[in-house]
Protein backbone atom coordinates (compact mmCIF):
# COMPACT_ATOMS: atom_id res chain seq x y z
CA UNK A 1 0.00 0.00 0.00
CA UNK A 2 2.77 2.19 0.46
CA UNK A 3 3.34 2.23 -3.10
CA UNK A 4 -0.19 2.94 -3.86
CA UNK A 5 -0.12 5.87 -1.51
CA UNK A 6 3.05 7.12 -3.08
CA UNK A 7 1.49 6.63 -6.48
CA UNK A 8 -1.66 8.49 -5.44
CA UNK A 9 0.37 11.18 -3.82
CA UNK A 10 2.50 11.48 -6.96
CA UNK A 11 -0.54 11.67 -9.18
CA UNK A 12 -2.05 14.24 -6.81
CA UNK A 13 1.20 16.18 -6.84
CA UNK A 14 1.34 16.05 -10.65
CA UNK A 15 -2.33 17.11 -10.80
CA UNK A 16 -1.62 20.01 -8.46
CA UNK A 17 1.41 20.96 -10.55
CA UNK A 18 -0.63 20.80 -13.76
CA UNK A 19 -3.37 22.83 -12.06
CA UNK A 20 -0.83 25.46 -10.98
CA UNK A 21 0.68 25.37 -14.48
CA UNK A 22 -2.75 25.86 -16.09
CA UNK A 23 -3.52 28.74 -13.73
CA UNK A 24 -0.14 30.34 -14.57
CA UNK A 25 -0.64 29.84 -18.27
CA UNK A 26 -4.17 31.26 -17.96
CA UNK A 27 -2.90 34.32 -16.11
CA UNK A 28 -0.12 34.76 -18.66
CA UNK A 29 -2.57 34.37 -21.56
CA UNK A 30 -4.92 36.91 -19.95
CA UNK A 31 -1.99 39.35 -19.53
CA UNK A 32 -0.96 38.71 -23.13
CA UNK A 33 -4.60 39.18 -24.20
CA UNK A 34 -4.80 42.50 -22.31
CA UNK A 35 -1.49 43.59 -23.85
CA UNK A 36 -2.66 42.62 -27.34
CA UNK A 37 -5.96 44.42 -26.76
CA UNK A 38 -4.06 47.51 -25.66
CA UNK A 39 -1.73 47.24 -28.67
CA UNK A 40 -4.73 46.76 -30.93
CA UNK A 41 -6.41 49.82 -29.44
CA UNK A 42 -3.20 51.85 -29.81
CA UNK A 43 -2.80 50.67 -33.39
CA UNK A 44 -6.39 51.60 -34.13
CA UNK A 45 -5.80 55.09 -32.69
CA UNK A 46 -2.57 55.40 -34.68
CA UNK A 47 -4.39 54.30 -37.81
CA UNK A 48 -7.04 57.01 -37.29
CA UNK A 49 -4.37 59.61 -36.59
CA UNK A 50 -2.44 58.45 -39.66
CA UNK A 51 -5.59 58.83 -41.77
CA UNK A 52 -6.04 62.37 -40.43
CA UNK A 53 -2.39 63.20 -41.09
CA UNK A 54 -2.69 61.74 -44.59
CA UNK A 55 -5.80 63.85 -45.29
CA UNK A 56 -4.11 66.99 -43.94
CA UNK A 57 -0.99 66.22 -45.97
CA UNK A 58 -3.10 65.82 -49.10
CA UNK A 59 -4.88 69.14 -48.38
CA UNK A 60 -1.57 70.89 -47.72
CA UNK A 61 -0.13 69.44 -50.92
CA UNK A 62 -3.17 70.66 -52.85
CA UNK A 63 -2.89 74.14 -51.30
CA UNK A 64 0.83 74.17 -52.05
CA UNK A 65 0.14 73.31 -55.68
CA UNK A 66 -2.52 76.05 -55.88
CA UNK A 67 -0.10 78.55 -54.34
CA UNK A 68 2.69 77.45 -56.71
CA UNK A 69 0.36 77.91 -59.69
CA UNK A 70 -0.74 81.33 -58.39
CA UNK A 71 2.88 82.31 -57.82
CA UNK A 72 3.79 81.18 -61.34
CA UNK A 73 0.91 83.20 -62.82
CA UNK A 74 1.82 86.30 -60.83
CA UNK A 75 5.47 85.90 -61.77
CA UNK A 76 4.52 85.81 -65.45
CA UNK A 77 2.38 88.95 -64.99
CA UNK A 78 5.21 90.62 -63.11
CA UNK A 79 7.58 89.72 -65.95
CA UNK A 80 5.20 91.48 -68.33
CA UNK A 81 5.28 94.57 -66.08
CA UNK A 82 9.08 94.41 -65.88
CA UNK A 83 9.33 94.23 -69.67
CA UNK A 84 6.91 97.16 -69.97
CA UNK A 85 9.01 99.20 -67.52
CA UNK A 86 12.13 98.30 -69.53
CA UNK A 87 10.38 99.49 -72.69
CA UNK A 88 9.38 102.74 -70.97
CA UNK A 89 12.99 103.20 -69.84
CA UNK A 90 14.25 102.60 -73.37
CA UNK A 91 11.67 105.03 -74.75
CA UNK A 92 12.68 107.69 -72.21
CA UNK A 93 16.31 107.16 -73.18
CA UNK A 94 15.43 107.60 -76.85
CA UNK A 95 13.41 110.76 -76.06
CA UNK A 96 16.33 112.13 -74.00
CA UNK A 97 18.70 111.35 -76.86
CA UNK A 98 16.37 113.08 -79.34
CA UNK A 99 16.00 116.12 -77.07
CA UNK A 100 19.80 116.29 -76.71
CA UNK A 101 20.18 116.14 -80.50
CA UNK A 102 17.60 118.87 -80.97
CA UNK A 103 19.24 120.98 -78.25
CA UNK A 104 22.70 120.46 -79.73
CA UNK A 105 21.36 121.28 -83.20
CA UNK A 106 19.58 124.39 -81.89
CA UNK A 107 22.73 125.47 -80.05
CA UNK A 108 24.80 125.02 -83.20
CA UNK A 109 22.26 126.96 -85.26
CA UNK A 110 22.12 129.68 -82.61
CA UNK A 111 25.91 129.97 -82.71
CA UNK A 112 25.77 130.19 -86.50
CA UNK A 113 22.93 132.69 -86.19
CA UNK A 114 24.89 134.70 -83.60
CA UNK A 115 27.85 134.81 -85.96
CA UNK A 116 25.66 135.87 -88.86
CA UNK A 117 23.87 138.36 -86.62
CA UNK A 118 27.19 139.86 -85.53
CA UNK A 119 28.28 140.17 -89.16
CA UNK A 120 24.93 141.69 -90.10
CA UNK A 121 25.24 144.20 -87.24
CA UNK A 122 28.79 145.04 -88.34
CA UNK A 123 27.66 145.53 -91.92
CA UNK A 124 24.70 147.56 -90.65
CA UNK A 125 27.09 149.78 -88.66
CA UNK A 126 29.33 150.11 -91.69
CA UNK A 127 26.27 151.03 -93.78
CA UNK A 128 25.12 153.58 -91.18
CA UNK A 129 28.61 155.11 -91.01
CA UNK A 130 28.77 155.26 -94.80
CA UNK A 131 25.32 156.80 -94.91
CA UNK A 132 26.28 159.42 -92.30
CA UNK A 133 29.49 160.19 -94.16
CA UNK A 134 27.59 160.44 -97.41
CA UNK A 135 25.06 162.79 -95.80
CA UNK A 136 27.87 164.91 -94.39
CA UNK A 137 29.65 165.08 -97.71
CA UNK A 138 26.41 165.92 -99.47
CA UNK A 139 25.72 168.67 -96.99
CA UNK A 140 29.21 170.01 -97.66
CA UNK A 141 28.65 169.83 -101.37
CA UNK A 142 25.35 171.68 -101.00
CA UNK A 143 26.97 174.34 -98.83
CA UNK A 144 29.77 174.77 -101.32
CA UNK A 145 27.36 175.16 -104.18
CA UNK A 146 25.19 177.58 -102.26
CA UNK A 147 28.05 179.58 -100.69
CA UNK A 148 31.31 179.13 -102.47
CA UNK A 149 33.21 181.54 -100.19
CA UNK A 150 32.28 179.75 -97.03
CA UNK A 151 33.37 176.49 -98.49
CA UNK A 152 36.96 177.53 -98.42
CA UNK A 153 36.87 178.49 -94.72
CA UNK A 154 34.75 175.47 -93.77
CA UNK A 155 37.19 173.21 -95.47
CA UNK A 156 40.06 174.72 -93.59
CA UNK A 157 38.18 174.26 -90.35
CA UNK A 158 37.60 170.59 -91.17
CA UNK A 159 41.32 170.05 -91.61
CA UNK A 160 42.22 171.83 -88.38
Amino acid sequence: MDMNIILYLSVALVAIAIFIFVISVTKTLRAVNETLTSVSSTMSGLENQLEDVTKETAMLLHKTNVLADDLQEKTEKLNTVVHAVEDVGNTIQKVNHSVKKVTDNATTKMMDYDGKMAKAIQWGNVAINLLEKWKLSREKVERVTEHPDEHHTTRQRDYN
